[in-house]
């Protein structure tokens, strides 16, 4: 279930840093705060703050940078077309250019900045938690902090480990994916050629086995767990026990203060 190399969200990377000690629950907490307090924040100081600490959290999870800006390259087009849209489309501020129809504004500028950093800033903090946190882990952290849910009856235990099998799949798909991908350009398909009609036929027949792979891949997680016993959260016990410690709650608390100070500037 570890994976100590690759690029996408989803992936673990063992190593001795701050980040990786810290309590499961700790990070997820910290992450969830993170969202929210990002869509709290509407200033580009605020923005720059976070922004500061965010990296240097990433620095301090000694997380290999290249292997972090991959993490990033699956939303770097998403980021991009948000920043694309308010620029061209935004008619807020002084005219900065102008050709024809075509206008650009410098309240579209700040916005498309904007938006591009609070994308890019949620992304990181939940390739962060990925990153530092085992799948193992990641599950019993979810499972406690559901865990009130219990008194409605709600399946926590099932519900946290289909969580985490979900995300834990992200970069074994996209691996297959670019095997298969590689697999049909050795045979002469070509991706690149052709407008968005063309690309999106060529990819169709990616599609197809990438699908049947995850069925099979499923139905074989699902016959090794019922042969190793798995029946439900029923009576399970844990090898490890999460504790929550100081450094936690220490770590929180910087979160906190880091997302005040950014909603009050």
């Amino acid at each position: 279930m570890m994976i100590a190399g690759g690029g996408s969200i989803g992936q673990f990377h063992p190593a001795s840093s701050p980040l990786h000690a810290l309590d499961p629950r700790a990070k997820l907490l910290a992450a969830a705060m993170l969202v929210v307090g990002l869509f709290l924040v509407d200033s580009m100081a605020g923005m720059a703050l976070v922004l500061a600490a965010v990296a240097g959290a990433a620095a301090a999870s000694r997380v290999p940078p290249a292997a972090f800006g991959r993490l990033l390259r699956p939303v770097l087009f998403i980021v991009a077309l948000t920043a694309l849209f308010q620029v061209l489309f935004s008619r807020e501020g002084p005219l900065l250019f102008g050709w024809g129809p075509l206008e650009v504004h410098q309240g579209g500028v700040r916005m498309g900045v904007f938006l591009a950093l609070r994308i890019a800033l949620l992304v990181s903090s939940a390739a962060l938690v990925t990153a530092t946190t085992s799948p193992v882990a990641l599950a019993d952290a979810l499972e406690d902090l559901l865990s009130p849910l219990r008194r409605l009856r709600f399946p926590v235990h099932e519900m946290a480990m289909m969580m985490t099998i979900a995300l834990r799949f992200i970069p074994t798909l996209d691996e297959e994916a670019q095997k298969i991908m590689r697999a049909q350009a050795a045979r002469g398909a070509d991706f690149s050629e052709g407008g968005a009609a063309g690309r999106l036929r060529a990819v169709l027949p990616v599609l197809v086995p990438l699908v049947v792979g995850a069925f099979r891949r499923a139905d074989e997680l699902a016959e090794a767990m019922e042969s190793r016993g798995y029946r439900g959260g029923e009576g399970r016990t844990r090898y490890r026990e999460l504790r929550f410690g100081p450094r936690d709650g220490a770590a929180l608390a910087v979160v906190v203060i880091v997302l005040g100070g950014a909603v009050a500037l």
